[in-house]
C-alpha cells in the first residue's frame, strides 16, 4: 500500500500525516508517478495553514506538492510518447507530490545529468517564473524588482529576465546579497526603507514580480506608479492593493519545465541550495520553513 503526507485539515506543520493512501489511478492523457523526489514551495505552507482557501479550497486528506521527479508507473488512455519505467519531472495541478505515487496530465523527461533533487525543485518554480514574467509582458531595456529573489522561483525569474534584457533589482535578505549580485542583479534588501533603496539606483521600476508573498506589495506598487504590472505569488493581501494573486493555469506556461530543464542540463541555470529530507519527515520540513530554521530549497525524497 502506498503512503503518503496526507493534510488532515488546515493549520501547524503536525497537521501533515504519513499514513497510507489510496494507489492513484491514472485517468484519459495522464500518467502515474513513482516518486523519488518531491519540493516543497513557500505556497504548500501557506495552503497547509489555511491562509489561501478562498484560492486553493482542498478535499478532506488531500496531499501537498506542486512538483515531483521519478520514474513512470503506469500509463491513462490515449497517452503516447513516454513509457513505463521513463524519468520524468512534473509540475502537479491538483497537487499531491508529497506521495509515493502521483498523477500527472504533462511532464518532461529527466535529462540523466540532472539529479532526482534538481529536477523535483524545477518544475512548479520554473512554470512560476516563466508564467508570471509573460503576464507582467517584460521587455528587453525595462527594470524589473523581484521581491525574493533569491528565493526558489526568484532566482529563476532573475536569471531568465536577465537572459532577456532586463535590468533585475533582487530585494533579498543581506545574506543573498552576494549570491545576486554573482547573478548580475541589484540586491537591495527588505524593510522600511525599500523605496529608499531602489529609488537610489532608479527613479521608477516598469514591474514587480513577488515571488515571496512576504509583504512589501504597498512599495512595489509605489514602485510600478501603480498595481496593473505587479504581480503576486502568495501574498493573501493582495486584494488589498488591487494587486493580481497568479495561479498556475494550463496555457499560462506550458513549455517552462522543457525550457528550464534544457538550460539546467546544461549548466546555464542556478538553482537554489537544497536540503534533502525523508518524504515521511513532510511535517518536520514544514516546521523548519515556518520557524525559519531552514533557508534552502527543501526536498522530500522516498529513498
Amino acid at each position: 500500500m502506498p503512503y503518503a503526507a496526507v493534510l488532515t485539515k488546515y493549520g501547524p506543520p503536525e497537521v501533515l500525516d504519513w499514513s497510507p493512501a489510496t494507489m492513484p489511478e491514472p485517468g484519459p492523457g495522464q500518467i502515474r508517478i513513482r516518486v523519488f523526489a518531491a519540493g516543497i514551495g513557500p505556497t504548500d505552507l501557506k495552503i497547509r495553514r489555511g491562509d489561501l482557501e478562498r484560492v486553493f479550497p482542498l478535499p478532506p486528506l488531500a496531499v501537498l506538492g506542486f512538483e515531483a521527479a521519478g520514474t513512470v508507473d503506469a500509463l491513462g488512455p490515449s497517452v503516447t510518447g513516454v513509457a513505463i519505467g521513463d524519468e520524468v519531472a512534473a509540475q502537479l495541478p491538483a497537487l499531491g507530490g508529497y506521495a509515493e505515487y502521483t498523477l500527472a496530465s504533462s511532464w518532461t523527461a529527466k535529462p540523466a545529468g540532472v539529479s532526482w533533487a534538481d529536477a523535483a525543485a524545477l518544475p512548479a518554480s520554473a512554470e512560476a517564473a516563466v508564467g508570471v514574467l509573460r503576464q507582467l509582458h517584460v521587455a528587453p531595456g525595462e527594470t524589473l524588482l523581484v521581491l525574493g529573489g533569491a528565493g526558489s522561483v526568484g532566482l529563476i525569474a532573475t536569471q531568465l529576465a536577465m537572459d532577456q534584457g532586463l535590468t533585475v533589482i533582487s530585494a533579498t535578505a543581506p545574506r543573498d546579497e552576494q549570491l545576486t549580485r554573482e547573478l548580475g542583479a541589484i540586491p537591495v534588501s527588505y524593510g522600511a526603507d525599500l523605496l529608499a533603496q531602489v529609488h537610489a539606483h532608479v527613479g521608477k521600476v516598469d514591474a514587480v514580480f513577488d515571488a515571496a508573498g512576504k509583504g512589501g506589495l504597498g512599495d512595489a506598487v509605489d514602485l510600478a506608479g501603480g498595481p496593473a504590472r505587479v504581480i503576486t505569488l502568495a501574498d493573501e493581501h493582495a486584494a488589498d492593493y488591487g494587486v493580481a494573486l497568479s495561479a498556475p493555469t494550463p496555457d499560462r506556461a506550458p513549455d517552462a519545465l522543457d525550457q528550464t530543464m534544457a538550460l539546467l542540463a546544461s549548466g546555464k541555470l542556478r538553482l537554489r541550495t537544497q536540503r534533502h529530507l525523508p518524504m515521511h519527515d513532510a511535517a518536520h520540513a514544514h516546521e523548519l520553513l515556518d520557524t525559519g530554521q531552514a533557508h534552502e530549497k527543501l526536498i522530500l525524497t522516498t529513498g
